[in-house]
């Protein structure tokens, strides 16, 4: 499974022209499920981003979580994180979870969050959308499960 990670003070997602999700400060997860995945993927990387202290404190030390700063977060479904550039100039995605599993750990992976006291917004799974954000740093960290 792979993430990245943005905080961002403000994000949004629109899907045909109408706004479905919004957040203030707080950050932004594009979250790719590649085959194989499962409950200790989707496990680790909310327990990690749940954590990760991406905000500064009064020193200007990255030393605050989202929750410290009673921040938000958005997770949209990426699938092109698993682009397979190697070959050619069209990328693969053969290495993607198939979508009903890929939604299914999306949609885990989210409830495992809120189970974390977060506020969570989400994309619309599958469906061709615009993301706004506005990344305040800016601060932008790859996260990959099988690292």
């Amino acid at each position: 499974m792979k993430a990245i990670i943005q905080r961002v003070k403000k994000a949004s997602v629109r899907v045909e022209g109408e706004t479905i999700a919004q957040i203030g400060p707080g950050i932004l997860v594009l979250l790719g499920v590649g085959a194989g995945d499962g409950r200790k993927d989707i496990e680790y990387l909310a327990e990690k981003i749940s954590g990760i202290r991406i905000f500064e404190d009064e020193q200007g030390k990255m030393n605050l979580s989202v929750a410290d700063i009673g921040g938000e977060m958005m997770v949209v479904s990426q699938f092109t994180l698993y682009a397979d550039c190697r070959k050619g100039k069209r990328p693969s995605f053969t290495e993607a979870a198939p979508p009903g599993e890929a939604e299914r750990l999306y949609l885990e992976f989210a409830r495992l969050l809120r189970e974390k006291g977060l506020k969570v917004a989400e994309g619309r799974f599958q469906a061709r959308m615009e993301v706004d954000l506005v990344n305040d740093g800016p601060v932008t960290i790859i996260l990959d499960t099988k690292s």
